[in-house]
């Protein structure tokens, strides 16, 4: 299946970020001041390419799919997982933008829940990813029906053309280069 194997490629983009995320805490650990600026790119970009473009096909099409194959349907249980922790993320950048903002109005010990989120939020996605790639989305192309993975590859494309239409992954690929040029 093209669209999972995109899935897989598109982690490595998302696991680089998650490395200069790691970084910037480790230069605030290290006493660097906080920088907004490069922050809310990060954050810009887990929001945007990794949240709504990335886990926005796994969650609205695939997991949609898997929900409702015949073949798929005994691993319903590992597709909560996959939502709930998908939710543990978005909630971790939410306490990590308050964190900034704190930051920004001189609450300065607000720096220990900048890094306590931003952490967790990278620990949190290396252990998803490592699930999805190494028995989900095997699970799903192995036990998908041809019916599904063809509708799988069907929508996954409509949303690639619009996206590449609107160059999602041209912006995102560029700021994930411009922050690991930083860190």
């Amino acid at each position: 299946m093209n669209s999972i194997d995109l899935m897989v490629k598109e982690h490595t983009y998302i696991k680089r970020m998650l490395s200069v995320v790691r970084k910037l805490c480790i230069a605030l650990v290290n006493g660097n001041e906080v920088d907004q600026v490069v922050f809310k790119k990060a954050i810009d970009f887990i929001r945007n390419y990794a949240d709504k473009h990335h886990h926005g096909k796994e969650e609205d099409i695939l997991f949609e799919q898997m929900k409702n194959d015949a073949g798929t349907q005994p691993g319903a249980a590992a597709l909560l997982g996959m939502y709930t922790e998908h939710n543990m993320g978005r909630a971790f950048i939410g306490n990590l933008e308050m964190a900034l903002n704190k930051y920004s109005q001189g609450d300065k010990d607000s720096k220990v829940d900048i890094i306590a989120n931003a952490i967790a939020y990278t620990d949190l996605l290396h252990r998803h990813i490592d699930t999805e790639d190494g028995a989900l989305y095997k699970f799903a192309a192995a036990k998908l029906s041809d019916h599904s993975k063809e509708e799988v590859e069907r929508r996954c494309n409509e949303l690639e053309k619009d996206a590449n239409e609107k160059h999602v992954q041209e912006k995102y690929l560029a700021i994930l280069e411009e922050l690991e040029s930083i860190v």
